[in-house]
């Protein structure tokens, strides 16, 4: 894994002032410990959020910096925030970070908490107190062992320092907060689903609403926020929401900066901050190396496997949730896939469906058997055994299993990839349809109900 500097030839050098999340990263990518972490200003932003901003000001800052969130929805973080009640009788509140990172080609909230610990912790105290909130949680994916482990110490550090636990900086605010793993399902992304997990219960998404925010994790008001989200609160809180919306493009209705990526076949695979705005193009090419020899970008997802497929020609989109839509489909977690010219598209779907189908959670029908029917089809299709209306059959089930159409958002989101592929490679889809099965034979004998 690797992460480099702001320009296209590594001339930059990060630092506080266009780089708030990496500029305290170190060469050797060893993580930073709480000495460390503070001799580079870190916690300055929470004592300034303590000492010196009411409550429902850093709500109000943290709203006008027009954060989003980082998880892949880009729901505004503020507007959230102001979900969670005013109500001063309700005392017992929770803050939870969505560390379940398993979104297929994503590993940026990984990288945070390995190396930047006290940078999650820290916006996750300033959160805390925006929102009342006495006690928080980590939900973290379980085979992040390192991250686990990182986390762990820091907390523990944090709590030495006064930063955790009873009356933080004098303040007479109390905040504590726990590292808990999870079992690891792919659904738990979604927040009802982290809940209930956390709960103890089955990860089911549940229906919303009420909303987190008025029932949550154990009946109490609950906010959930992914953990590059959190990372960006002390910043905002530092330095001010004029200087944050400034770092973004032109053009870019999303502000700040997003960390970025690019894996598959390309020359220097990696995860960069950089600005929204920025082209896929300059990702591709000027971060990325472009395609390894001897290899052809034929496709690439701009966010994880959730995301639809692209075609080379549409790499001068900017990468903000607007300008990703302008193409077609959404920016998700920000980190691009690179299909080179060897994949076969039915195979590489199948693979995904796969994996889409197997993490369902199984509440809704059409996600439960929807999914699985979908790599049926595939399987048949990959061996050249479809059979006429096979692909028709797929397109069906990209609508039937559409936004709106489901419980949540798990189906919707694993169907976009299929539903572009066909859109841009219909043809090797169609090359896998057997030749005999272009006149489908009538049934050899009828079919008796109860026979």
């Amino acid at each position: 894994m690797t992460l480099t500097s702001f320009g296209p030839a590594n001339r930059i050098k990060r630092s506080a002032e266009t780089h708030p999340l990496t500029w305290r990263l170190r060469d050797d990518g060893e993580a930073v410990w709480l000495d460390e972490y503070q001799a580079k200003n870190g916690y300055a932003a929470a004592r300034k959020a303590f000492a010196d901003m009411a409550q429902d000001d850093i709500v109000q800052t943290v709203k006008d910096s027009g954060l989003k969130g980082r998880g892949g929805a880009g729901f505004p973080t503020g507007v959230k925030w102001g979900l969670m009640p005013k109500d001063e009788s309700i005392n017992i509140r929770y803050l939870l970070c969505n560390a379940d990172e398993m979104e297929p080609n994503t590993w940026k909230d990984r990288m945070l908490m390995e190396q930047l610990p006290h940078l999650l912790i820290e916006g996750m105290l300033i959160s805390a107190r925006a929102l009342k909130t006495y006690r928080g949680y980590i939900f973290l994916r379980g085979e992040y062992t390192t991250a686990a482990k990182h986390l762990n110490r820091a907390v523990e550090e944090a709590k030495a320092a006064g930063l955790l636990g009873k009356n933080i900086l004098g303040s007479g605010f109390d905040f504590e907060l726990f590292v808990h793993t999870g079992a690891g399902r792919y659904i738990c992304g979604e927040e009802t689903a982290l809940i209930n997990s956390l709960e103890g219960r089955r990860a089911n998404p549940r229906s919303k609403p009420p909303f987190p925010a008025a029932v949550g994790v154990w009946g109490k008001p609950t906010c959930v926020n992914n953990v590059e989200t959190l990372c960006n609160v002390p910043a905002i809180i530092a330095d001010g929401v004029d200087w944050y919306k400034s770092l973004a493009r032109e053009g870019s209705e999303d502000m700040g900066t997003k960390l970025m990526g690019f894996s598959g076949k390309v020359k220097n695979p990696g995860l960069w901050e950089l600005p929204f705005g920025v082209t896929a193009r300059e990702l591709f090419e000027d971060y990325a190396g472009g395609m390894r020899d001897g290899y052809k970008l034929k496709a690439w997802q701009p966010g994880g496997a959730g995301t639809g497929f692209l075609l080379p020609e549409h790499l001068d989109a900017q990468m903000y949730a607007g300008g990703i839509a302008k193409v077609g489909t959404r920016m998700g977690t920000g980190l691009a896939m690179a299909v080179d010219d060897s994949i076969n598209m039915v195979s590489l779907l199948r693979n995904m469906e796969q994996f889409f189908a197997r993490e369902s959670c199984g509440f809704c029908t059409p996600c439960r058997d929807g999914l699985p029917w979908s790599v049926k089809l595939l399987m048949a299709i990959e061996n050249g055994q479809g059979r006429a209306g096979d692909i028709e059959t797929l397109l069906g089930l990209v609508g039937f299993l559409g936004p709106g159409k489901t419980f949540c958002a798990h189906a919707p989101g694993a169907v976009e990839p299929l539903g572009s592929a066909i859109k841009y490679f219909r043809h090797e889809f169609e090359a896998g349809i057997a030749p005999e099965s272009a006149v489908v034979p009538p049934l050899a004998k009828p079919i008796v109900v109860g026979a």
